[in-house]
């Protein structure tokens, strides 16, 4: 008999038991699926972060199409300019000087020049062996007013560092040691703004220490004034390299205080933090156990209201995303699926004992999901006909003053994305929040989430979260 052949038939991954997986990298990594939910970050979005600074992709056409529209969609793309890559390039051993004679055409033209000129290499000059150093002497001596910093487009390389990895440290390249101020603290690696009232912030004022943070410079000498922090601080692993490379530079004391929900290990680390700021160990411990309990408070009351509602987690809301699910467990709150690829080596302690939690109750089981397997398309599709049914009963709901409920609360962009969902946490990369503050703000947008539908699909295709979007 002939059958009928339908794309979408045992195309789906199927999910794996969290309790069966092979920690930390539980699925084959290969040809990837990039899911269209855009707001993480990618290099275009970092670079703007330096004010007064102008950016070059020296690269392929096909490749510029990206980061163009990157530009574009952020209103900003009087700061950046680009160099086409051609063919003959690969072989006339002229590499090195179109890079130099492009660039300097594109600050000649400009009426106002920058303080600062990011310049974006491609695959292409790393297959070649471009000088990148010999190109950026030779501009900073024609242009001795400028700062010209090596940046990288090679996604092809992402098995030595990630491309977000490598900007992090192209982010603070032109930052120069100036003479110390113990009293200033550079929070470095977000590219989110840190929330003023976070765990991290509140205990660098707390100890009468004034706070650097690269998204409240307006003009580059105020970037340039990071030169002076006798202190860097670092909460996201993505930053470590170059976290370190910058304190060797400057000649600065580091402090890496992961963001975790591990309360043992939240605990432990900012005290850690806070005795490196001058304060005594009591001191901090009272004031960590106000925060715990107001963000546990919180906890609780968004359970009452949420309920047994199923929760679905993905990877970019949170660095730790088996702690914050562990804290949600304990708390109540039902969570039932996880999109992951792979997981922070140092999570494995949270894995054992959710692990072991589930073999013990022998029903209740998390669900992980890959994000980057190329069926993971059809995962996609399958989820349409829930979003519709969850579309048509949102727009009943919209005109009634009732709280809406959900059967699936996203945290994540992915995890809504995956699950058709239009109730869900819009969050990426932490939101700049931190510790304890950040527990009790995460109830609340759960609340919020839960009783108020969102429009998914048009705030997850804006690139960059928290960007201003032409859309």
């Amino acid at each position: 008999m002939i059958k009928a052949l339908r794309t979408t038939e045992n195309r789906t991954p199927e999910p794996v038991l969290l309790k069966d997986i092979d920690f930390s990298a539980p699925f084959y990594e290969g040809l990837q699926y990039n899911a269209p939910a855009r707001g993480v970050w990618n290099i275009v979005h970092t670079g703007m972060l330096i004010p007064e600074s102008h950016q070059v992709y020296v690269c392929a056409q096909g490749c510029l199409r990206g980061v163009i529209l990157t530009a574009a969609e952020m209103n900003e793309t009087t700061r950046m300019s680009w160099v086409a890559l051609r063919e003959e390039d690969m072989w006339n051993g002229e590499m090195e000087k179109r890079v130099i004679e492009g660039t300097a055409h594109i600050v000649d033209k400009m009426e106002k020049k920058p303080r600062c000129v990011l310049i974006y290499l491609s695959c292409m000059h790393m297959f070649e062996g471009c000088d990148f150093m010999m190109i950026t002497d030779e501009l900073s001596q024609m242009y001795p007013g400028i700062d010209f910093v090596e940046c990288y487009m090679i996604p092809t390389m992402r098995k030595t560092m990630s491309p977000d990895g490598m900007m992090k440290i192209s982010l603070y390249e032109a930052v120069k040691k100036l003479e110390r101020d113990d009293g200033l603290v550079g929070i470095v690696g977000s590219n989110l703004p840190n929330d003023k009232a976070s765990d991290l912030v509140s205990l660098i004022e707390l100890s009468c220490h004034k706070v650097w943070d690269i998204t409240d410079c307006k003009s580059y000498d105020e970037y340039l004034r990071l030169g002076a922090a006798g202190r860097i601080v670092s909460y996201l692993s993505v930053t470590d390299a170059a976290a370190k490379q910058l304190t060797e530079r400057l000649g600065c004391e580091w402090s890496r205080v992961p963001l975790r929900f591990d309360e043992s290990k939240l605990d432990e680390s900012l005290i850690a933090f806070g005795q490196e700021l001058g304060l005594s160990r009591a001191e901090i411990e009272s004031w960590i156990d106000g925060r715990k309990s107001e963000a546990y408070a919180a906890l609780d009351e968004a359970y009452g209201i949420i309920g047994d509602t199923e929760i679905a987690i993905d990877y970019t809301a949170f660095p730790y995303i088996l702690e914050f699910s562990e804290l949600l467990l304990k708390h109540g709150f039902n969570v039932k699926r996880i999109y992951s690829d792979n997981f922070p080596a140092d999570e494995r302690d949270a894995y054992e004992r959710l692990a072991a939690h589930e073999r013990s109750l022998n029903g209740h089981f998390i669900k992980l999901y890959p994000t980057n397997d190329p069926a993971m398309r059809f995962a996609a599709q399958a989820s349409c006909s829930t979003a519709s049914t969850q579309s048509a009963v949102s727009s009943v709901q919209a005109n009634s003053t009732e709280p809406q409920a959900s059967s699936i609360l996203a945290i994540g962009q992915k995890a809504a994305y995956f699950t058709g969902t239009q109730h869900f946490v819009d969050i990426v990369e932490g939101g700049g929040m931190f510790g304890y503050d950040a527990v009790k703000k995460i109830a609340g947008l759960m609340i919020e989430a839960y009783q108020k539908p969102k429009d998914t699909k048009k705030i997850i295709s804006h690139k960059g979260w928290g960007c201003d979007s032409c859309l």
